[in-house]
């Protein structure tokens, strides 16, 4: 994951360098439009995750086998589907409603098409990463994560060098290696799991509760895209897209910090739904709320450094700065931590199956964020409005989610939001006050950079242990340490 966050901040900031604001922009934009059809295949993915653990949760290996193959047929026909979408009301968008600089709508359709290429070739492969992240096998990940990076290196050094148009050269080396790492996640399913061997299977069985459960789940994916895609391109439509290349670049720093979060959850998730369908109540409830405050911390320690120097570092990091993308950063980070909470308690609910109630309320709440910015734009209100606007329906959003936990699983809203949502706010509290002194009395410059990093990481851990750790949480750390001091001085002796 070091490794990973290295070679994207490098990464990102050749091929901006490379591209220019203007091409990084209609990027961005342009694959949001495909992404926005890609919606469908989001509902369908958690639904798959959801039965697959649960099938390996109880054993059965013929239904393990019959609901991966039921879950790779429905998923090609969600790409024929999106590819049908993508071609007729996509392309109409992308030709008569998107603002393309003149001179760059060629490119931009070349963008458009591999990006729908790429989408289709995601989506079929669901089923297969869902089946490694329902074994666990989160080693295979961090490998093939290395070579992606690698191939990205590979992509940054073609770019440079490459005597052609650069945002088409990009589109199709981006393109060449998601299909790449594709291939490579098949191949090692196929040889280590004997469910992932697919044959043509349409049973109802297993059909109509998946897509059931993916219906529910179609009206969260919905607003999911709503929320993203869909302010990107409002951006595009009122401030055109050297806004869309700050918003580009604020997401991949958010990405770059949020990794550790994320992939923490994505471990956590089969564990918490396999806890369900065992009956073993406690085991998850305990999942679910140090999943969430873990999560948190994990992405807290690195968010503290940027949201105090997010200037300084996007100008080591990039030199020639997009408008915006300093504000962005800091706000959609704000809007990680509100959000990180809510991937345990949404796969919580997501393992009960009981999902109708939950997605119209929890989706209807959330929907509200497109709106919002909609408006505060049509007012003449700045980019970073919609953001603001995010971060409160996302806090907001949080309580609905308890209100479901209580509701189907009896824990209490009062417990969660102690033992969780408290502890946070008291770590993230005291461990911004020496950095932020640091900052205030420290002159601009690298030395302030490092102290406030440093003393960012020092001052998290300290307080998680004091403050967002409970005592037997605090205890099995020390036997932990406690453990490996003796056999280190075992070994050495």
């Amino acid at each position: 994951m070091l490794f990973s966050m290295g070679v994207s901040l490098y990464t990102s900031r050749v091929i901006l360098s490379t591209l220019g604001v203007e091409d990084f922009g209609i990027y961005g934009v342009v694959g949001g439009v495909v992404a926005m059809f890609s919606f469908i295949n989001s509902s369908m993915s958690s639904a798959t995750s959801r039965f697959l653990t649960f099938e390996l949760g109880t054993g059965n290996k013929e239904n393990l086998n019959k609901t991966f193959s039921s879950a790779v047929t429905i998923h090609i026909l969600i790409a024929i589907f999106v590819l049908i979408l993508a071609e007729t009301i996509g392309l109409w968008f992308l030709e008569n409603k998107l603002v393309i600089p003149a001179g760059r709508m060629n490119a931009a359709r070349w963008v458009y098409q591999l990006s729908i290429a790429s989408t289709m070739i995601a989506i079929v492969q669901v089923p297969y990463n869902a089946t490694i992240i329902a074994h666990e096998r989160m080693n295979i990940y961090a490998y093939v994560e290395i070579l992606n990076v690698c191939l990205k290196l590979g992509i940054v050094y073609l770019l440079v060098v490459g005597n052609f148009d650069k945002l088409i050269l990009y589109a199709v080396l981006v393109f060449c290696v998601s299909t790449l790492i594709a291939i490579i996640y098949r191949i090692y399913c196929l040889k280590n799991f004997e469910e992932s061997k697919y044959h043509f299977l349409w049973d109802r069985k297993y059909i109509y509760p998946m897509l059931s459960f993916s219906g529910w789940s179609l009206f969260g994916s919905a607003v999911s895209m709503t929320r993203g895609q869909g302010i990107n391109i409002l951006m595009n439509i009122f401030f055109g897209t050297a806004v869309n290349a700050a918003n580009a670049i604020a997401n991949q720093v958010n990405a770059v910090i949020s990794i550790f979060s994320y992939n923490f959850t994505t471990s956590l998730n089969p564990q918490i739904v396999k806890s369900y369908a065992a009956n073993e109540r406690e085991q998850m409830k305990m999942l679910i709320f140090r999943g969430g405050k873990f999560s948190f911390f994990l992405l807290l320690m690195l968010s503290i450094p940027i949201l105090l120097e997010t200037d300084i570092v996007l100008k080591l990091w990039l030199r020639d700065v997009p408008e915006y993308a300093a504000v962005f950063t800091k706000l959609i980070i704000l809007f990680s931590l509100t959000d990180c909470f809510t991937t345990t308690l949404s796969m919580a609910v997501q393992a009960t199956g009981k999902i109708r109630h939950y997605q119209i309320l929890v989706g209807g709440g959330l929907l509200f964020t497109f709106p919002i910015a909609l408006v505060c734009y049509k007012l003449g209100a700045n980019p970073q409005s919609a953001f603001v606007g995010a971060i409160i329906v996302s806090v907001i959003a949080i309580f609905i989610r308890l209100y479901f936990i209580k509701k189907y699983l009896n824990i209490k809203i009062y417990d969660y939001a102690k033992s969780v949502l408290l502890s946070a706010v008291m770590v993230f509290m005291c461990s911004l006050i020496l950095p932020y002194f640091l900052y205030r009395y420290m002159e601009y410059g690298w030395l302030r950079l490092i102290s406030v990093c440093f003393i960012s990481i020092c001052s998290t851990t300290l307080f998680t242990y004091l403050l967002g750790l409970t005592k037997l949480e605090r205890i099995r750390i020390e036997n932990f340490i406690k453990n490996k001091a003796i056999k280190r001085k075992k070994f050495h002796s």
